[in-house]
């Protein structure tokens, strides 16, 4: 079994804990599911941490970076983007998740390492008036590129990324089960350093 298929299980079982404690009367979030919601959230940046770092590396074969793109997009809300800073320009720009993975594995370094650090909630999650809850997660993005013929850049950047949590339902064995599901949405450039 690969680490993505280990992940997946992983991931479904944590949804169908949530899942246990949901309840179809009451849409609040109760203390013990948030923090169930909160764990599967982290998670889901994590591995997208993850994910950007394969796509990133040079050495990851096209097929394999193709695959892990696929499944970092099962983690965002439909049309999110994510913004790009660089400490040679004064504009940050945003891009769909999918154009952003394929500039990533164009990018023209011959190594390229890219981690995420000091991962954390900065907004605890807002009911919305649609029955969604909306927090932030804030992360520190460091990324360094660097070509054989000598070219080298490096910079941190502070990210936001908008969760949602959702109620959803699914069917297992013919019965309908009703569980609180994490997307991420934009993910906001707030400051890019050296």
């Amino acid at each position: 079994m690969n680490m993505l298929n280990y992940k997946s299980i992983s991931s479904l079982l944590i949804v169908l804990a949530i899942a246990s404690f949901a309840s179809a009367q009451n849409a609040d979030i109760s203390p013990a599911r948030k923090q169930a919601i909160d764990s599967l959230a982290l998670e889901k940046v994590r591995d997208l941490s993850k994910y950007i770092s394969i796509i990133g590396n040079k050495k990851t074969p096209f097929s394999e970076a193709t695959r892990v793109m696929d499944r970092a997009e099962e983690l965002f809300a439909p049309d999110s983007e994510m913004g790009v800073s660089s400490l040679n320009r004064k504009e940050i720009n945003y891009y769909k998740v999918r154009k952003y993975f394929e500039r990533l594995m164009a990018l023209n370094y011959d190594r390229v390492t890219i981690s995420w650090y000091d991962i954390h909630y900065i907004s605890d999650l807002e009911r919305q008036p649609d029955g969604r809850y909306v927090g932030v997660v804030t992360i520190y993005q460091r990324f360094e590129g660097e070509s054989d013929d000598g070219l080298k850049y490096k910079d941190t950047t502070k990210k936001d990324i908008t969760i949602y949590v959702e109620r959803k339902k699914t069917q297992i064995q013919g019965r309908t089960i009703e569980f609180w599901d994490v997307l991420l949405g934009d993910i906001r450039v707030s400051e890019t350093s050296a």
